[in-house]
C-alpha cells in the first residue's frame, strides 16, 4: 500500500512544483501534458497489470523458469514500445493536442512538457514491468524502494530545475525523465540480484515459446483495450474541465491528484489481492482465491473510509499546498466534497480489478470497461445542466458501472478455479 501511493507523486509533485508559480496557466499545462502520457505511457499499464498476474501464477505454480521469462518478455516489450513512442512523438504529439481544447499558452506550455517527457519512455515502461514483477513475486519492500527512489529523486530534480535553474513545465519534465531512469536502472540491478537466488539462466525458446507468447500477447492486449477505456474517462473529465476556463481546469487537476493518492492508496489492498489471487490461481485453490478476496476487500473498505475521513477535513490544506492561485484555491474548494468522497464509491472497483488481474480474465475486463465507458457518457450527457458539479457526478457513475459490470462476470471468474 505503501509503495503504490507513491505512484502518483509524479503526479503530485509537478504540480505541486508548478503551482508555487503565481499563474494557473503553468498547472494547466502541467495537467495537460500528463493528460497526453496517460495515453501514451498508461495505455501500456498492461506491461505492469499483465506481468503482475502472470508472475503471480508462475510463482504459485513454482515454476522458476516461468517466473524469469514472465520479466524477460515483459522488459522487451518495454524497450520496443519505448523506442516506437520517440520515434513517432510527433504525429503523438500533433494528434494528442488537436483533440485538447486548452487555452493557447496553456497548449504552448503542455507541448514544451510533452516534447522533453517523451524521451523518458523506455524507462517508464521498464518501471511498469518491474514493478509489476516485483509485486507478482510478493516483494513489496521492493517495490517501495523502486517508488521510493523514482519520487524522491524526481521531487529533488523538479524543484532544482524550477526554482534554480528557472525552467518552468521544462525543469518540471526534464526532472521526471532523469527520475525514471534512474529508477530503471535501480530496478534492473536489483531483479539481477532476485534471479540468482532462483538460480537458473535465460532461456531464449522459453522467452519465445510460441502458446506463452499467445497468452501474454492476449492479456496484454486485452488489458490494454480496458486500459485506453479508461483512459478515455479520465481524458473526456479533463476535457471538459479544460473547456470551463484555466481555473476550472487548474482546480480539477488539483483535486484529480488528491484522488490519484486515494486511489493509489486503495490500489495497494488490490495489488495484494492480485498477488494473492494468482497465487490460489496458479496453485488451483478455490479456497485460497475466497479468502484472499474476502481478507483484501475489507481492509480495502475500511481504509477507504479512513481516508474520506481524513480527506474532508485536511483537504482544503492540502490545495493550499499544491497551489498559491487564489482563484484556484477558491473553485478547488467548491469541489473538494467529491474529491473526498471518491474512495468510498470507488473502491469496490478497485478490489474487482486486482482480483480479475491475478486471475488473468482480461477479456472480462475489457468488456467490462468498454460497457462502463458508454454508462459513463450517458451520465454525463445527463448531468451537463450542472456544470462541473455534473462532471464529478458523472465520475462517480463510472466508478459504479464499472462495479455493477465485474460483478457480473465475478461468479465465472469463481467458478474457473477448481474447488
Amino acid at each position: 500500500m505503501i509503495s503504490n501511493v507513491s505512484t502518483p507523486l509524479l503526479g503530485v509533485v509537478d504540480t505541486g512544483i508548478v503551482g508555487q508559480l503565481p499563474d494557473p496557466a503553468y498547472i494547466g499545462a502541467v495537467a495537460l501534458g500528463a493528460l497526453v502520457f496517460n495515453y501514451v505511457f498508461w495505455g501500456f499499464g498492461f506491461l505492469r497489470m499483465g506481468t503482475t498476474g502472470l508472475t503471480a501464477q508462475a510463482f504459485g505454480a513454482a515454476d522458476a523458469a516461468e517466473i524469469r521469462a514472465s520479466l524477460g518478455r515483459a522488459v522487451l516489450i518495454a524497450l520496443v514500445v519505448g523506442a516506437s513512442l520517440i520515434v513517432l512523438q510527433w504525429p503523438i504529439r500533433e494528434a494528442a493536442f488537436a483533440l485538447l481544447d486548452g487555452s493557447p499558452r496553456v497548449e504552448r506550455l503542455a507541448r514544451d512538457y510533452y516534447d522533453i517527457r517523451i524521451w523518458a519512455a523506455p524507462a517508464t515502461l521498464i518501471n511498469y514491468a518491474l514493478l509489476g514483477w516485483f509485486i507478482g513475486m510478493g516483494r513489496a519492500r521492493v517495490a517501495l524502494t523502486l517508488q521510493l527512489v523514482l519520487n524522491i529523486t524526481n521531487m529533488l530534480l523538479d524543484a532544482f530545475l524550477v526554482f534554480a535553474l528557472g525552467l518552468d513545465v521544462k525543469g518540471v519534465a526534464g526532472g521526471t525523465v532523469l527520475a525514471e531512469v534512474v529508477a530503471a536502472a535501480t530496478g534492473l540491478v536489483i531483479a539481477a540480484r532476485q534471479l540468482r537466488t532462483f538460480g537458473g539462466r535465460w532461456d531464449v525458446a522459453r522467452l519465445t515459446a510460441a502458446d506463452r507468447l499467445a497468452r501474454t500477447v492476449a492479456v496484454n492486449r486485452d488489458i490494454m483495450i480496458r486500459s485506453l477505456a479508461l483512459i478515455f474517462i479520465f481524458s473526456w473529465f479533463t476535457g471538459q474541465g479544460a473547456k470551463q476556463g484555466d481555473t476550472i481546469l487548474a482546480a480539477n487537476a488539483v483535486l484529480m491528484n488528491m484522488v490519484a493518492v486515494t486511489v493509489y492508496f486503495l490500489d495497494g489492498w488490490a495489488f495484494a489481492a492480485e498477488a494473492l489471487v494468482g497465487r490460489a490461481v496458479g496453485e488451483a485453490n478455490r479456497a485460497g482465491l475466497s479468502a484472499a478476496v474476502c481478507m483484501t476487500t475489507w481492509w480495502a473498505a475500511g481504509v477507504a473510509v479512513l481516508t474520506s475521513a481524513v480527506a474532508l477535513p485536511f483537504g482544503p490544506a492540502i490545495i493550499d499546498v499544491l497551489t498559491v492561485d487564489e482563484t484556484v484555491r477558491a473553485a478547488a474548494r467548491v469541489y473538494l466534497p467529491w474529491a473526498a468522497l471518491a474512495p468510498l464509491v470507488g473502491v469496490w472497483c478497485f478490489q474487482l480489478d486486482g482480483i480479475f488481474i491475478g486471475a488473468t480474465r482480461a477479456a472480462e475486463m475489457r468488456n467490462a470497461m468498454l460497457m462502463s465507458v458508454g454508462i459513463f457518457l450517458a451520465g454525463w450527457w445527463l448531468l451537463r445542466p450542472w456544470g462541473n458539479h455534473g462532471l464529478w457526478a458523472a465520475l462517480y457513475v463510472h466508478y459504479a458501472a464499472r462495479t455493477g459490470t465485474l460483478l457480473y462476470y465475478f461468479p465465472t471468474l469463481v467458478r474457473s478455479v477448481p474447488a
